[in-house]
């Protein structure tokens, strides 16, 4: 099916921003994208059109909201632009950048992992979980795992956990998902909780920090406002900034602003 988008739509930066790790070029242009048992295949065929794999239907109840196609990020990439001559250079870098609204407990588990992780070893590892505790789905392209539910990675101990490549990780996993299972957490209930509660709920899991719990605010709870600070946000608040943060003086949108940044800082170079 074609489609088309006039906004701000780059399926290589979106994929490969940092804020996902199972979406990916899987040949000759065509992305692959999953949430939960979903997967959807998109390839450009024009300046502003796409060839999807689905059909009309799942586009607009999946897909639409996945992508966050209801928010123009031309507007937003134009108003962050006027906030400085460094933010407006790190947008232009940044365009076609989109915040996905990913599924909470893939997005808990993947920046769980993504402690003192490169991004091919978030990679990795987070394929490794899907192939090893998730079910088997075959599509026109590939046989692939959707990633595990919170059920399928309960009876799961650490120690096999560690054979993805996780290290002392596992037993952050094993926490994250004895609290889910038991309910002490219920990742539904966050979207209707304020910013800073939801944050203070993450929190309660072992081995989640602000890092980690802003990172699921903004990407699967689309809270557009929070700012993960990692290795290269830090660095662009230390060098760039000269130890002031600015993504504190923009007034909304700055997690938006941290992608742009972020991208800039890790990939303009390459």
């Amino acid at each position: 099916m074609k489609i088309t988008i006039n906004d701000d739509f780059n399926l290589d930066k979106i994929a490969n921003c940092g804020q996902c790790f199972r979406a990916k070029d899987i040949k000759d242009g065509v992305y692959r994208f999953i949430t939960k048992s979903n997967v959807v295949y998109i390839k450009k065929i024009g300046d502003n059109d796409f060839d999807v794999s689905c059909d009309s239907r799942e586009w607009a109840d999946i897909w639409e909201d996945y992508f966050d196609l209801a928010t123009d990020y031309r507007k937003i990439r134009s108003d962050i632009s006027k906030v400085s001559y460094y933010f407006k250079r790190a947008a232009a870098r940044g365009e076609g950048i989109r915040i996905l609204r990913q599924d909470p407990f893939e997005t808990l588990i993947s920046f769980i992992i993504s402690q003192r992780k490169s991004i091919p070893s978030i990679k990795t590892s987070v394929e490794r979980i899907a192939a090893k505790y998730g079910r088997q789905l075959t599509t026109s392209y590939e046989t692939i795992n959707i990633f595990p539910t919170i059920e399928e990675l309960k009876a799961v101990l650490p120690l096999d956990l560690s054979d993805c490549g996780l290290a002392y990780r596992a037993d952050y996993i094993k926490n994250a998902v004895d609290k889910l299972s038991d309910g002490l957490i219920d990742l539904e209930a966050l979207h209707h909780k304020s910013d800073d509660e939801l944050i203070e709920e993450l929190k309660k899991i072992r081995g989640v920090g602000d890092k980690v719990s802003n990172c699921v605010a903004l990407f699967a709870y689309h809270r557009v406002d929070r700012v993960p600070i990692d290795v290269w946000i830090a660095r662009a608040i230390k060098d760039d900034f000269k130890g002031h943060n600015y993504f504190a003086d923009i007034e909304k949108n700055a997690g938006i602003a941290q992608q742009y940044v972020f991208y800039a800082k890790k990939f303009a170079k390459k």
